[in-house]
């Protein structure tokens, strides 16, 4: 399983609230209401950040160490730099297993008839998908 450490700026905000950045990972940045919620936040975003980086193909950084990382000059006094972890793993198996609606075309007098036996059109079809592909199990 893919586990990530990187470290991330918790920066407070105006809100009450805490904007996070990953200096290792540009453009990952996200919000939280508190400190509970940043974390939370922070590890889901940084998540689906190296997901991205991982089904693109991208290199993935080396983290710094967490005493490397400088807060930057406009940050609040009370900043701090502290270390996330994250699975992508949970990601990928939500991403791959996620819903993904489908227009087909069938005969009218096919659709009646199987509306009229209570048939579950998108059952049908990923069993149907399923014997063609000769896939067994369900796939992650």
């Amino acid at each position: 399983m893919a586990k990530y450490i990187y470290p991330a700026i918790f920066d407070p905000n105006e809100n009450s609230g805490y904007t996070v950045t990953f200096p290792d990972l540009p453009g990952c940045v996200t919000e939280g209401d508190d400190l509970d919620d940043a974390l939370r936040m922070a590890a889901e975003a940084m998540a689906l950040h190296l997901y991205g980086m991982e089904r693109d193909g991208d290199a993935i950084p080396k983290p710094s160490k967490p005493v490397d990382v400088k807060l930057p000059e406009d940050a609040a006094p009370d900043a701090f730099v502290t270390l996330i972890q994250a699975r992508t793993e949970p990601v990928i198996d939500e991403m791959q297993n996620r819903a993904v609606k489908k227009t087909l075309t069938i005969p009218q007098w096919l659709n009646d008839e199987a509306e009229k036996t209570g048939i579950n059109f998108s059952q049908v079809l990923q069993h149907a998908l399923k014997e063609k592909l000769g896939i067994i199990k369900k796939r992650p």
